[in-house]
């Protein structure tokens, strides 16, 4: 079949409205291969996709990082193999041509005293007695055992908490994902608790399960920005050179707790990732690996099992 010679854009158009039916998001993608249609199309080209041209596009604007050159070539590359399909000429970028696309900068990993601090910092909040300081300490709490995204606990409804059967009902977030997850019975009674002193808030009408002090649904740049200072307040830092301690790295803090824990206790962790991993809500269980760092504690418990290994002939 003889290769359409229409405009980039509209392929492009095409590609994202194919992705997006099979459940795609693509919104920084999306937006990026868009920009670059639109640059095909402004310089005048009619030809193929090639590499040049998507190298020439993909370090612009020269003033900008090598992470982000390298991110752009990246989007540009999977719009390309969908290309290819309708034209045999089409050049796919090697991968890593400027670079790799994703840099994981190290999370800071709570302690178990660092979360405690955190907590009593959160109830210290003004007003006391009010309603955001018990907000922000469940928030905490609830991340530091269940490992929600920060947006996912935020956006939890009345109705999603589930006291009953002692479930979170997780609804449509990540690549258009719902699941389930199981409360503790004192993760339970903790947000029962919350729940009740908020139903008594005289503001308390916005239909989220987490609220502020003005009765309506948390804002993430406010969350943000209060978490900041509570971490200013509670003297926690991240060593010298890393990224600010952040909410999500909550996170990042539960994955390797969970992996401490089942350690310690001879679960076959192997066996066990896929679960964590559907528990966190992810795509594959690579994605889980992302949120696994190398702190002391799980070298000391890993280090112990690997020595008992090698000298008592432990296969187990």
């Amino acid at each position: 079949m003889r290769y359409r010679r229409k405009r980039m854009l509209s392929h492009a158009v095409d590609y994202l409205t194919y992705r997006r039916k099979l459940g795609f998001q693509l919104n920084i993608e999306g937006g990026q291969i868009l920009k670059f249609a639109r640059y095909v199309d402004a310089i005048g080209h009619r030809g193929p996709l090639t590499t040049d041209l998507a190298l020439t596009w993909a370090r612009l604007p020269s003033t900008t990082t090598r992470l982000y050159h390298a991110r752009r070539l990246e989007c540009v590359r999977c719009f390309a193999k969908y290309m290819a399909i309708f034209d045999s000429r089409t050049q796919i970028p090697g991968n890593r041509l400027l670079g790799p696309a994703h840099c994981r900068t190290q999370p800071h990993i709570y302690s178990p005293a660092e979360i405690n601090r955190l907590l009593r910092a959160a109830r210290s909040l003004a007003p006391v007695g009010g309603l955001r300081p018990r907000t922000y300490a469940t928030l905490i709490g609830l991340l530091a055992c269940t490992g929600l995204r920060t947006q996912e606990a935020l956006r939890l409804s009345r109705e999603d908490v589930d006291f009953e059967r002692g479930l979170l009902v997780i609804r449509e977030t990540k690549f258009h994902k719902s699941r389930l997850v199981p409360l503790d019975p004192t993760s339970a009674n903790a947000l029962q608790k919350y729940a009740r002193i908020r139903d008594t808030h005289r503001e308390a009408t916005g239909a989220t399960f987490l609220l502020g002090e003005n009765g309506r649904q948390l804002g993430f740049s406010t969350v943000y920005w209060t978490f900041r200072k509570l971490c200013a307040a509670c003297e926690i830092r991240s060593a010298k050179g890393m990224r600010s301690p952040r909410l999500y790295d909550i996170r990042h803090t539960f994955a390797c707790r969970r992996l401490i824990k089942w350690h310690r206790q001879g679960v076959d962790v192997e066996q066990a990732i896929p679960a964590l991993s559907t528990f966190l809500g992810h795509v594959k269980v690579t994605d889980t690996y992302w949120y696994l760092s190398g702190i002391p504690e799980l070298f000391a418990v890993t280090g112990a099992k690997f020595e008992r290994y090698a000298s008592q002939g432990d296969h187990t």
